[in-house]
This record gives structure tokens, C-alpha cells and sequence, in this order.
């Protein structure tokens, strides 16, 4: 081999391991950012594309936008190319204005004009920040990260008109607990599917029960999910629907809570009964609603419940991102690293903690 060759070698090795730490190593890498029970996860394809669904709160001396940030340079991004808005609640919407100023942004996406009085300032301020480069998702739409298809299953509504990931007809419908829709924000609320390869990932932000019921009856039109973000941080007062939850199977689920808010807040019995019906009746305690799935392999969680601190109400300690509150909280994410044949391996940033699972 001369030396003009082997040099030009391992220049090429240097690049493509350089293109590969920049992508993951040809994973889809996932990251729940600790917003404290508002929500905020970063998509990082492959390719080296990225997708941020949500950005947390306003204020706080910008903690929000500063821990999207710290995450997006963990995985390698210098921008994000795609931003997702689920709805206008400051929780979720809230920290964009500060992360506009600390890294480039992208295409972003939204559910539309409608507005509560409450909400529009972050709502004008969205639009503000997005200007030319702002789309007004309809369901059934595709975003596309090279090998990793985002699709839109819910904005405004109706939901999605076919079902994906091989869903069908759910027999969990017959006598299933329905409950009136929630506030008109969560309705209007986006829902997306993430595929890769046989991986499959949902999350439906604040959706209520309403929507899921839409979304599982009388066709589940999620599929089957190897991995779920719960819906309203874990608070499953007017949401986690059986029949939905029963139909898509989660292998893994993902609690974006705070530490008092979400998981461990007490839910009521909401049935909304109809002329000759008895629902079934469900859990009420959140998490053994979610600990209690026949597919479950894991639940991981963002914060422990402070509201409920009972071990038998949270996960397991090591699959808890953060134990403390306050100053002391140093904002640990959970992240995931997603292979091509549909191996993945959730990670728990404060002691390292991993867990690989396969998706079936």
C-alpha cells in the first residue's frame, strides 16, 4: 500500500466514524427532556435530521430551552430541523421563544388558529417565531426524517382516517367507559406515530379520553406501539382509556411527569353512560393502570410522584430520571437508542441505568 493511499484510508475512516458519532451510529436516538411535568422529547434520525416535539415552560431563567439545548448537543445537533407544537398550553409551547435565541430552528408545525383567550400570547408569539416557515399539520400527514416516518394520527380532528401499524377492529370497544371531551385545547391537541423500521413510538401529548376513544374505536388505528409517551404526563384523570391502552400493547412506557404534577394525582370515575350500558369498570390509580397491561415490560418516569410517593405507585427506582425537587433537581433525562432491526435501549442519565428490549 503506498503512503499516499493509506492516508487517503484513514482520512475516509475518520469521516465516516465522525458521520456516524454525528448520527448515532445508525440509531434513532430519543431524548425526554426534563421540563418538570411540562414535555418536551427530541428525535435525532440516523440521517442526522431532528425533530423536537414540544418545548416546555416559559421562564425559570430559561431552564427549559437550556436543557432542549444540552440535549440536542448530546446527540450531536447543532439545529433542530423540525418543530412540533402539540397545542397552546404553556407547558408545552412555553419555552420555544427562549430556544429560538440559543439554536437554529427549522420547519415548524402546529394544529391551527384555534385559540383560547388564556392561551394567545404564546399562541401569537408562536407565530411570531415561525413566520414563513410555519405548516398547519391535517391528519393523516407525513413528516420524513430519511429512514424515520413521523406521522400525524390527530390535529383539530377528526383523527386519522386509516389505521396504521396493522391496526383492526378492537374488541375492547364493546362496554368500554366513555367520558365527555375534555377542554377545547386537548382536543385540538397533535398526535404523532414514529416508525423505524419495526420500531414503532406514539405520543399524544394532553389527548383526552375522547380522542383516544376516536383513535381505538371502533378500529385501533395505532397498532400496536413498542414504545408510548402516556398521555397528560401520567395524570390519567381524563385520559388513558383501556380500550386504547389494551389495544396498542405498549412494550415501554414513558412518564413525562413533574414531581406534583401528572403521575400521583388522584382520578376520579368519569363514566358517561348511554341508555342500556354498563361500562367496564377500570384502575383508577394511574400507574397500576399502566403496571397492570399484559404486554408491559417497563415503565420509566421522568420524575418520582411526590404527590404520591407509595413505592407501589411509581416505577422502580432506577427507571426514575429524578428523586428530588427544586433547586437539587438536576433535570436527568430518559433516553432511548432505537437499531435498525428493532432493538432499543432505554437509558436513565442519572445513574446510567439501561435496559434493551426488542420490539415485537
Amino acid at each position: 500500500m503506498t503512503r499516499a493511499l493509506a492516508v487517503t484510508l484513514v482520512g475516509l475512516l475518520a469521516f465516516v466514524c465522525s458521520s456516524l458519532a454525528q448520527t448515532g451510529g445508525g440509531r434513532l436516538q430519543i431524548s425526554w427532556i426534563d421540563v418538570e411535568g411540562g414535555a418536551s422529547t427530541l428525535f435525532a434520525a440516523p440521517n442526522g435530521q431532528s425533530l423536537l416535539f414540544d418545548t416546555g415552560f416559559p421562564g425559570n431563567d430559561d431552564r427549559d430551552a437550556k436543557r432542549i439545548v444540552a440535549a440536542a448537543k448530546a446527540m450531536g445537533l447543532t439545529r433542530i430541523d423540525h418543530v412540533v407544537i402539540s397545542h397552546w398550553h404553556g407547558d408545552h409551547v412555553g419555552g420555544l421563544p427562549a430556544l429560538a435565541k440559543l439554536l437554529p430552528l427549522g420547519t415548524f408545525y402546529d394544529h391551527g388558529d384555534g385559540v383560547e383567550q388564556s392561551d394567545r400570547p404564546l399562541y401569537e408569539g408562536y407565530k411570531t417565531i415561525a413566520g414563513t416557515k410555519r405548516h398547519i399539520v391535517k391528519p393523516g400527514e407525513t413528516i420524513t426524517l430519511g429512514d424515520v416516518r413521523v406521522r400525524v394520527l390527530v390535529a383539530e380532528g377528526p383523527v386519522i382516517a386509516d389505521a396504521v401499524n396493522g391496526g383492526t377492529a378492537n374488541p375492547l370497544c364493546t362496554n368500554a367507559a366513555r367520558q365527555e371531551p375534555a377542554a377545547p385545547e386537548n382536543i385540538r391537541m397533535v398526535g404523532l406515530a414514529i416508525n423505524y423500521g419495526p420500531f414503532k413510538i406514539a405520543t399524544l401529548g394532553d389527548a383526552d379520553w375522547s380522542r383516544e376513544m376516536e383513535l381505538a374505536c371502533p378500529v385501533n388505528k395505532l397498532g400496536r406501539i413498542n414504545l408510548y409517551t402516556i398521555n397528560r404526563h401520567g395524570s390519567l384523570d381524563n385520559s388513558g382509556a383501556p380500550a386504547l391502552l389494551g389495544a396498542i400493547q405498549p412494550q415501554v412506557i414513558v412518564v413525562n411527569n413533574g414531581p406534583r404534577k401528572g403521575l400521583g394525582q388522584k382520578v376520579a370515575v368519569k363514566y358517561v353512560t348511554r341508555q342500556g350500558e354498563t361500562p367496564t369498570p377500570y384502575e383508577l390509580n394511574s400507574y397500576l393502570r399502566l403496571a397492570k397491561l399484559p404486554a408491559i415490560e417497563g415503565i420509566w418516569q421522568g420524575h418520582q410522584s411526590l404527590l404520591d410517593a407509595d413505592p407501589a405507585h411509581n416505577t422502580a427506582p432506577d427507571l426514575i430520571a429524578n428523586l428530588e425537587e427544586g433547586a437539587s433537581d438536576q433535570g436527568h433525562t430518559i433516553t432511548a437508542a432505537v437499531s435498525a432491526d428493532g432493538t432499543f435501549t432505554v437509558t436513565n442519565s442519572r445513574n446510567g441505568f439501561a435496559r434493551t428490549y426488542r420490539a415485537r
